[in-house]
């Protein structure tokens, strides 16, 4: 019965349906085989021995399934086609399970202490290539929920999004739209906001058009071990207080790691953040934000951005061939009425960092003599000369010495970067996620 799920609404009408399911190298199903439900109720005819319970072993593995017992087999590795006759064994098998979700017609009730569970990353693949709507792949409202070990592929909007969902954890969770960088490509991979406790554990994003994994007005915050890859902004920390990012990989992006401040937002004042411990290479990829985006306006080539953000620590980070700047603090630079914004950044930390390449090709106005002035290439550090920054001895760096903020490089007078060095540690209290949410890890 493909009737869809009823999730606490009022009525039954169906709200999403299995389109079809997919299925290679799983069981008597070696060669590619795609199996379509064009109706709500569907039958599997056939003789004995022809597979039609291997449908349904199908989709209980891809549903997160861990008893081999309960897929009819000895082990797990049993459900891998394992030759015959005739054919060779296969190394791998791969199940995607395609929903049809336009008969969504929220609200629904939400459900607290939720855990959505597949078989990995790409063992369970939801795949959105043909969604009608443009709506997120997966929506979260309720408080401590567990995200783990599965796929969106191709969302027409944001891959999922958390909105004031307490205490959550995407784990393992990876979101690719298989074009490559395009601007009509999802906006967001990974989209919590307005939560306070937000975990992100060994996520990967590819080719988000705003930011793959973006975190927006919301405290208490841990981005880690993940892989953001071909978007505009790799990662983003967005009018968030209280967030550790450490131990990624930022790379192809149009910009690595970025921490803003923006006005005009229910959420105002974000800062305590530390960037620390991450990989941030080779973010060349061409700027495809769709126009009007606040994230159009950053420059191919950057490795860590700062803007109007509030005690920031970047740390121990590897930046390597980041053309254009592998870390740049700047203040807000477009008009505002809000009269609660700083448009300014304020007690930035430029800690010890290993710099290898970056400022050789800059995007930026004037870079021809800019190179010529600095023998070739930039030195790693970019700051407009608005708010304060501190940084340690010996850190290479240029200012563009603005006075005022909203002037453009037309109103820069370059110069090398002079800041005082910091005074006393950085103050770690309340960084991060809770520790709480890590025993899910494991779970």
């Amino acid at each position: 019965n493909n009737a869809g799920l009823d999730s606490g609404r009022k009525d039954n009408a169906p709200f999403m349906r299995l389109k079809c399911i997919k299925l290679a190298g799983f069981k008597s199903f070696v060669d590619p085989t795609t199996v379509y439900f064009p109706t709500n109720m569907g039958a599997v005819v056939g003789p004995n021995g022809c597979g039609k319970s291997n449908i349904i072993d199908a989709v209980r593995w891809v549903m997160g399934e861990s008893s081999a017992k309960n897929l009819r087999g000895e082990s797990m590795t049993d459900v891998i086609f394992n030759g015959s006759n005739s054919r060779k064994p296969v190394g791998q098998a791969s199940i995607e399970l395609v929903f049809d979700n336009s008969f969504i017609d929220p609200p629904f009730d939400d459900v607290d202490n939720v855990t959505v569970r597949g078989a990995g990353m790409d063992g369970t693949v939801l795949d959105f290539t043909g969604q009608q709507g443009s709506g997120e792949g997966l929506l979260v409202t309720s408080d401590n929920v567990t995200l783990r070990d599965f796929a969106l592929e191709n969302p027409k909007g944001d891959g999922i999004k958390s909105k004031g969902a307490d205490n959550i954890v995407y784990h393992r969770i990876r979101v690719t739209w298989t074009r490559g960088p395009h601007a009509e490509n999802g906006a967001y991979g990974i989209y919590p906001v307005e939560s306070t406790g937000v975990l992100i554990d060994g996520v990967k994003v590819t080719g988000a058009s705003d930011a793959g994994i973006y975190v927006g007005q919301s405290n208490g915050i841990t981005v880690r071990n993940s892989i953001a890859e071909a978007n505009v902004a790799g990662i983003e920390i967005e009018n968030s207080r209280n967030a550790l990012v450490e131990h990624n990989v930022a790379t192809r992006n149009t910009g690595g790691i970025l921490v803003f401040d923006l006005p005009a937002l229910p959420v105002m004042g974000g800062g305590n953040v530390i960037v620390a411990n991450n990989l941030v290479v080779a973010n060349d990829t061409p700027n495809f934000a769709p126009p009007g985006n606040i994230v159009a306006s950053v420059r191919r080539g950057t490795g860590i951005l700062i803007m109007a953000n509030d005690k920031v620590l970047i740390e121990n980070n590897i930046l390597s061939r980041n053309p254009t700047a592998p870390i740049m603090v700047i203040a807000y630079t477009q008009s505002f009425d809000d009269e609660r914004y700083n448009p300014l950044p304020r007690d930035v930390v430029i800690g010890e960092n290993l710099y290898d390449g970056g400022g050789y090709d800059p995007q930026l106005d004037g870079a021809e003599m800019l190179l010529g002035a600095f023998g070739g290439e930039l030195p790693p550090v970019l700051w407009d000369g608005l708010g304060s920054v501190t940084a340690v001895e010996d850190t290479s760096g240029w200012s563009l010495n603005l006075t005022e903020v909203g002037k453009g490089l037309d109103a820069a007078k370059p110069g090398p970067l002079t800041v005082p060095a910091p005074t006393g540690e950085f103050d770690r209290n309340g960084i991060g996620a809770p520790a709480e949410l890590d025993d899910r890890l494991g779970a």
